[in-house]
């Protein structure tokens, strides 16, 4: 009974520490795309879609991989592009320079 207690207040805990989490989360990628926004105005980023229409097809290309989502990432002025490779079910990230649309690095 004791035990029972004991993980039911630890698992209340964790939830209400993952739900208190969630709208900073949401506020900073709300910032990021305001970023962004705020960056390809002046003329210092390329759009997501330009982005997209740069990259997408190269990575699709190498087998049975589809895109999934992007991410922007202020710090570093570069896009975050999810890819899955249904054939290895394993997530593809691709950073990508959002002033050249050139291929920073591929991670899996």
């Amino acid at each position: 009974m004791m035990r029972r207690l004991l993980t039911l207040a630890v698992t209340g805990a964790l939830l209400a520490g993952g739900f208190s989490a969630t709208p900073a989360l949401a506020q900073q990628k709300r910032g990021d795309q305001e970023s962004a926004r705020k960056e390809m105005r002046a003329g210092n980023l390329l759009t997501l879609r330009e982005i997209e229409r740069m990259v997408v097809p190269q990575i699709e290309n190498r087998g049975s991989i589809e895109y999934l989502t992007p991410e922007f990432i202020e710090a570093a002025r570069a896009y975050r592009l999810k890819f899955i490779d249904n054939a290895r079910g394993q997530v593809i990230w691709v950073d990508v320079d959002g002033r050249t649309g050139r291929i920073l690095r591929i991670s899996k």
